[in-house]
């Protein structure tokens, strides 16, 4: 009953230090050679700490080799500086305990270090923990013989948790997994901190994995990762990502860098991250996709800085609607995207991207799903340009069904700036962009947009556009306060047939008229102010 006033990562301290039954795994045999295979040695220990009620299993300084080890109940494995435990390159010294199917379709869950329905967990300590990845999977090419695309899931995640409850992983510094890199799959009171993960060489070297978690707390950890590095997923319908608070990270990526999806069946709500800086990332900055019937809301993201990365903003609604733990879910319906607010962003665009010439902020939901209630304030953006006339007119594809990625709406977007389409509520707030060279899209182009407001941007000139800003279809729309360079066209031109109630005011233009509307519609429809 005293436990119960306590934080559980405070019960958790507390329930360890009780019994401090703390064993080094030489005990039981285990050698630091990088040769010998100690995964019994280091299971044993594991076990005998657990059945004496708990307390530490230490690695001290030596590369201990080892296939599968399961951590339990009240067990914190601590390593010594210059202790590295060292994942086996053969796939048969790897189990599965919690089979599941990814977002591509393929059955994973073979791991390192694994725990099942534990509590009072921990990781901690100097050392390293290396999964081996490319090594392994040369050695595993040998008698494998599906295509790559089939044959990487079996491949072992370097850390998996799984339903537990109270679990710290703290200092230890992740390399090399096989395949994720730590996934947490349906845990609570998760704290994660002052982790450095370098994880790369083999595909799908995801860093962070909240899969499903609640109340969780990541902190002033840095990851280079070879997939996505900070990634939130729901690949069950059971149990919702929510009470996250995650500062102070530092994020490479070959893909995205922080993002929610594309697994996402149950919801992603009350999320707070913020103080990260990402650099030299291929794949999107900040990437919000709920594609599988989950409901993403009340998420937060500011304070972020960003260098070279390709496409820093992407936000998908859609309608893919998969399954991944089919013995338990079953097809969901479309979800919601609501309440996002992502604020207090500096980012330098890479000049080559995945759609050519770059654009800053993708944001889309699909025909009857609109994205709700979305912020974007206090953002500015640095891009390259390059954008064509003919570029300004580039249909997207709607892609309701697909794998949610920047590349699925190419080959390119009509806007540099923003482009949004199927979205009912979207403040866009102090949204500035530089441009590295003339580019002759709209800086914003809204698509079946109702409830917008555009305000107190600036925006560079951009000789020969046909407009400064597009409305197709948009209805309840503001501009105003607007700072715009010389040389578009006209400033706001408005198309489509449903467009209605649009005001601008206060906007600062210069020669450029300030007016254009397609044939058809009525002038009535947009008030100046």
């Amino acid at each position: 009953m005293l436990l119960k006033k306590y934080s559980p990562v405070l019960a958790l301290l507390i329930g360890i230090n009780l019994h401090a039954a703390d064993i080094s795994i030489l005990k039981n045999g285990a050698v630091g050679d990088g040769l010998t295979l100690n995964t019994v040695a280091i299971q044993k220990t594991i076990d005998e700490v657990n059945r004496q009620g708990g307390g530490k299993v230490i690695f001290p300084a030596g590369s201990f080799l080892s296939g599968t080890i399961v951590l339990k109940d009240n067990v914190t494995l601590h390593f010594d500086k210059n202790a590295v435990l060292l994942g086996s390159s053969d796939v048969n010294e790897y189990r599965n305990i919690d089979p599941f199917t990814d977002g591509l379709g393929i059955d994973v869950g073979w791991a390192l270090l694994v725990a099942v329905d534990a509590k009072n967990i921990g990781i901690e300590g100097e050392g390293i923990i290396n999964g081996q990845g490319s090594k392994l999977k040369d050695q595993q090419v040998l008698t494998d013989t599906r295509p790559e695309s089939q044959r990487w899931g079996r491949r072992p995640f370097l850390l998996r948790i799984v339903r537990c409850e109270n679990v710290t992983v703290s200092g230890i510094a992740l390399h090399y997994a096989a395949a994720w890199t730590s996934h947490y799959f349906h845990s609570r009171h998760v704290r994660i901190e002052n982790v450095k993960i370098v994880s790369r060489g083999v595909p799908h070297n995801d860093g962070i994995d909240i899969d499903g978690c609640q109340d969780v707390r990541i902190k002033n950890c840095d990851i280079e990762s070879g997939d996505d590095a900070l990634c939130f997923k729901t690949t069950s319908s059971k149990m919702a990502c929510s009470d996250v608070v995650v500062t102070g990270m530092r994020l490479k990526s070959s893909q995205g860098a922080i993002k929610m999806g594309t697994e996402s069946m149950a919801p992603f709500e009350n999320i707070r991250i913020s103080d990260c800086y990402i650099y030299n990332t291929n794949n999107g900055g900040i990437k919000l996709l709920t594609v599988d019937g989950a409901h993403l809301r009340n998420v937060e993201i500011s304070d972020i800085t960003m260098v070279q990365v390709k496409t820093p903003i992407l936000i998908r609604l859609g309608s893919r609607l998969s399954v991944f733990r089919k013995d338990s879910d079953v097809r969901q319906e479309t979800g919601t995207l609501d309440h996002v607010i992502i604020r207090n962003v500096k980012a330098k665009a890479a000049d080559t991207a995945q759609l050519m010439p770059p654009s800053g902020i993708l944001v889309t939901g699909v025909p009857g799903h609109p994205i709700t209630d979305l912020t974007l304030e206090n953002i500015e953006i640095d891009l390259a340009g390059g954008g064509t006339a003919e570029n300004a007119r580039q249909a997207v594809p709607e892609a309701i069904d697909k794998y949610p990625e920047v590349k699925t709406f190419g080959p390119l977007v009509p806007a540099y700036g923003v482009w949004a389409r199927h979205v009912d509520g979207l403040k866009l707030r102090q949204v500035n962009f530089r441009l590295g060279s003339n580019d002759l899209r709209p800086a914003f182009i809204c698509e079946d947009v109702k409830r917008v407001s555009i305000t107190d941007c600036h925006l560079p000139a951009t000789p020969g556009a046909e407009s400064v800003i597009r409305f197709e279809h948009v209805q309840d729309g503001l501009v105003k306060g607007l700072s715009v360079g010389a040389g578009a066209k006209a400033f706001l031109l408005v198309e489509g047939e449903r467009s209605n109630t649009i005001r601008i005011a206060d906007n600062r233009v210069g020669a450029v008229k300030k007016l254009m509307l397609a044939p058809g519609l009525n002038p009535a429809i947009v008030v100046s102010e």
